[in-house]
């Protein structure tokens, strides 16, 4: 099986190539939460732009330590992929090292899991010297456990460097050091980088730093777009922004720096948010956060905690933030399906709707309920980030006047 031997590569060639979804149903994961997994498993896939031609799901109480799905299940995983020539089956976890080769073994395709896939996905979104950095050492991370003698040697990349390979050494051995030395290699230029912007902040400190977060693709762009009136990629994709983007904005006559980071999703690697600890530093140090909530999704709920923990992990839970739902013209559009899904006719987002209240208190936050899109209840969330930019500038001079 062709392998390749640079993370970067693989990307490559893969538009339309044809793909299968695997996931379980388990105690812990229900049928009706599996299926609106692989609804966004299948986004992602279409996202890298492979062709979701199957899904395959199986009830176990916990995933098969060597398959991940059972004996019988994988047959009729290879048996489906031999007569429709599947070219990637994709699993909804992570998977460990061992299942990947023996599944490799079984299925005759290439195997991805949902790590690996943001993973690509993340590299052809990557446009800065930064975030193609990180990502790269994320592949590399993920990369090194999973070394087999089937994976085409690297002594091309290690650039003829003395002492990388003795007499007698196992190739696989011998990839290994390259990758740790490019894993070192990658460290140390984004140590300098993370320097560089370091640099930079401290040359904006006087302004108000406002931070867009949120899970992916709920409309974070679009807003940053219309907020900043600048031309920013704004796509039906997950992942369209990676890098971070600041842009200088003025509301009601308050200047501030408003920036839009890589949206969170369920189960990001690791490996990647380690990676990405610097970009998110700009979510860190922020003055103010505007959490931006698909208020139309089924599972918006689930998404909000996605978000929260994310920013526990970096520190920036304890920060300021304005809940902005954004996305209600959506759910105007679909409004009974959105109540069985709440399960409620009095949340937030109901109590707006019916009493056209787009502004209220949640948790202890300012929460505004908008369309981006359709330019529904801008001027009340400008309102109200003007708000909290003046009682942050208060703030600020009282603790300077001591």
């Amino acid at each position: 099986m062709h392998r390749t031997n640079n993370p970067s590569n693989l990307v490559a060639d893969e538009e339309g190539k044809a793909a299968i979804l695997i996931a379980l149903v388990t105690p812990q994961q229900p049928l009706t939460k599996t299926e609106e997994y692989l609804t966004e498993l299948a986004f992602l896939a279409d996202t890298w732009g492979l062709k979701v031609v199957k899904q395959f799901m199986q009830r176990l109480d916990y995933p098969h330590g060597a398959t991940f799905v059972g004996k019988g299940k994988v047959e009729e995983i290879a048996a489906f992929i031999k007569a429709e020539k599947v070219d990637y089956a994709i699993f909804d976890d992570e998977l460990s090292p061992s299942q990947v080769r023996n599944l490799e073994k079984l299925l005759s395709c290439q195997i991805l899991d949902r790590s690996l896939l943001i993973l690509n996905i993340f590299s052809i979104r990557a446009q800065t010297k930064q975030a193609s950095t990180q990502v790269e050492l994320a592949q590399y991370q993920y990369l090194l456990p999973r070394l087999t003698r089937m994976w085409t040697h690297l002594s091309s990349q290690k650039g003829g460097s003395a002492g990388m390979r003795g007499p007698g050494e196992k190739e696989l051995e011998t990839d290994k050091r390259i990758i740790q030395h490019k894993i070192t290699k990658l460290r140390e230029k984004l140590a300098s980088i993370a320097q560089q912007c370091i640099t930079r902040r401290k040359g904006r400190v006087d302004l108000v730093r406002v931070a867009l977060v949120g899970y992916t693709n709920v409309g974070k762009s679009t807003l940053m777009k219309l907020l900043s009136k600048s031309d920013i990629l704004v796509d039906n994709k997950l992942f369209a922004t990676v890098d971070a983007t600041v842009r200088k904005v003025v509301l009601n006559d308050k200047p501030f720096l408003l920036t839009d980071t890589v949206g969170f999703i369920r189960k990001l690697p690791h490996t990647l948010v380690e990676c990405f600890k610097s970009t998110l530093t700009e979510i860190k140090e922020a003055d103010l956060l505007l959490h931006i909530i698909d208020a139309s999704h089924n599972s918006f709920q689930e998404q909000i905690n996605i978000v929260n923990q994310t920013l526990a992990e970096i520190g920036a839970d304890n920060l300021p933030r304005i809940l902005v739902f954004n996305k209600i013209d959506m759910i105007k559009q679909n409004k009974e399906n959105m109540l069985r899904a709440t399960h409620a006719t009095d949340t937030p987002i109901e109590v707006a709707l019916k009493t056209g209240a787009y502004s209220s208190t949640i948790n202890g936050y300012p929460a505004v309920f908008i369309s981006a899109t359709q330019d529904l209840h801008i001027d009340l969330l400008k309102e109200t980030i003007t708000k909290e930019i003046e009682r942050i500038q208060v703030a600020r001079y009282i603790k300077a006047s001591y």
